[in-house]
């Protein structure tokens, strides 16, 4: 028999989730797990696997199923804007959504992918993209949400190649009219992107979550005094960051990423710091059972 206790525990327990398509292999639950734990907060974190025909009415229901907060991520991290009631200034500048908060039967965007990546980036990896050249493979929300906060950051030159390039053409469009002191280029080919002279390559596309998936560049365009970015963290060692090991240059996955922007929502959710000890080492552990 349930008792009237734990029936009342239940009902104010407040869920979250990961919200794609797929998203069974997500590490989110980990992090925000253990972080709920932590702070011996009431809550509960769900993967939310949705095919596109499910997305709008899985949306509509967030309220009434007491859900609290989602992470986006692919593919909806542009197509939940419509069903959202307010972004966030920076979420509306990206274009993207990686973040929802649900206060009030109201749903409102945010997107903490630039701000985890930035983070990790100087934090962890001790680059600054001051005066940088940059090289960007790919321009769907998780390069949008990157090149926005690098170019916070000032950088020389950012150039953006995207196999469709009237994607590419947007996005360097909106980052030419919000950011003055950076020069933007658009590659009309992976080689375009010159990579010889660029101080950080970071590809922000799925290839290389297969282990079909072609290698995207070339071997003799990777060089000592490049940092390669992988924002795939899964599988930890793609076949692009193998290569520029090989070659000398430096390299990271996107498991840091995962983490400060998973730590950002978790405190856009709660009004709470985020533990990022406990949840660095949530992501770690999962990461050795993948």
């Amino acid at each position: 028999m349930i008792t009237t206790a734990l029936m009342d525990k239940r009902f104010l327990r407040r869920i979250y989730g990961v919200l794609g398509y797929p998203a069974r292999h997500s590490l989110s639950p980990l992090m925000h797990k253990a972080a709920f734990s932590a702070l011996k907060i009431n809550a509960e974190y769900k993967i939310f696997e949705k095919k596109p025909d499910e997305l709008a009415g899985f949306m509509r229901s967030l309220a009434k199923e007491r859900i609290f907060g989602l992470n986006i991520t692919i593919p909806y991290k542009e197509k939940v804007i419509p069903f959202l009631d307010k972004l966030s200034p920076g979420a509306r500048l990206i274009a993207a959504v990686n973040t929802v908060k649900v206060s009030q039967n109201k749903l409102e965007g945010f997107n903490t992918d630039g701000e985890g990546f930035l983070e990790h980036l100087k934090k962890d990896l001790k680059f600054n993209p001051k005066d940088k050249t940059i090289s960007i493979i790919g321009a769907g929300g998780a390069s949008k949400a990157v090149s926005v906060y690098l170019s916070k950051a000032r950088p020389k030159l950012i150039t953006i190649y995207d196999i469709d390039k009237n994607k590419a053409l947007d996005l360097i469009g909106r980052l030419k009219d919000n950011f003055k002191n950076t020069g933007f280029i658009l590659a009309g080919s992976i080689e375009g992107l010159d990579i010889k002279n660029s101080d950080l390559l970071i590809n922000a596309t799925a290839i290389g979550m297969k282990e079909d998936d072609p290698l995207m560049v070339s071997e003799e365009s990777l060089h000592k005094r490049l940092l390669v970015y992988d924002l795939i963290y899964n599988p930890s060692e793609t076949k692009l960051l193998n290569l520029a090991k090989l070659k000398g240059a430096r390299v990271s996955n996107g498991l840091g990423m995962l983490l400060y922007q998973g730590c950002a929502s978790f405190e856009l959710w709660t009004a709470k710091p985020a533990p990022i000890k406990i949840m660095r080492q949530a992501l770690n552990e999962g990461v050795k059972k993948l």
